[in-house]
C-alpha cells in the first residue's frame, strides 16, 4: 500500500494515498475568524473553495513552520452519510511515499480519546512512522462547521 510521508514536529506520519487527490505547494488561504482550532480558513481549488486544517495546530498547538517541503494535502473526507468533501491539510516535508504492508503496523499501546486520528504504528531504519487516519480528523463539531450545506442545497 502507498502512504503518503509528512512530519509533525520531528515525528513522522503517514496518510493512506488512496485518500489523496492532489499535493499542491502552500498558496494563499483566506483566513476565517473565529474558526475553531486547527482551522486555518480556505483557498480556490479549481473553483471550489476548499476549507484548510493545519495539521500541526491541530496536533502539536503550533501552526505548521512554513518551509519550502510544507504543503496542502487535498484528501477526500467523508461526512457522516457517506458524502466526501475536500479538505486541506497543511503538513511539514510533505516530500515523500512510503511503500508498506498495512499489516506492519501495529497498536502503538497508547490510547487517547483527544485525538481518535492517531492510528497505529510501524517501525523503520528512522524509528517509528504513525498512520493518520482522514475520517477520525475531525470532530463531528468542525465537520459540522466545515460542510454544513446552505439552506438551499438541503
Amino acid at each position: 500500500m502507498l502512504f503518503l510521508q509528512f512530519q509533525l514536529g520531528k515525528d513522522r506520519y503517514v496518510l493512506d494515498s488512496s485518500q489523496v487527490a492532489e499535493v499542491l505547494p502552500l498558496l494563499g488561504i483566506k483566513q476565517i475568524p473565529q474558526a475553531p482550532v486547527g482551522v486555518v480558513g480556505a483557498f480556490n481549488y479549481r473553483g471550489t473553495p476548499v476549507p484548510v486544517i493545519d495539521l500541526s495546530e491541530l496536533a502539536l498547538g503550533r501552526p505548521a513552520r512554513l518551509h519550502m517541503s510544507t504543503r496542502i494535502i487535498i484528501v477526500r473526507h467523508p461526512d457522516g452519510d457517506g458524502t466526501q468533501h475536500l479538505l486541506g491539510l497543511i503538513a511539514e516535508k510533505a516530500t515523500q511515499t512510503l511503500r508498506r504492508d498495512p499489516a506492519d503496523f501495529a497498536d502503538s499501546g497508547i490510547s487517547n480519546d483527544d485525538v481518535p486520528y492517531l492510528g497505529p504504528v510501524a517501525t523503520d531504519s528512522d524509528g517509528l512512522v504513525q498512520w493518520i487516519e482522514v475520517t477520525k480528523l475531525l470532530p463531528a463539531s468542525v465537520r459540522e462547521v466545515l460542510f454544513k450545506q446552505p439552506l438551499e442545497q438541503q
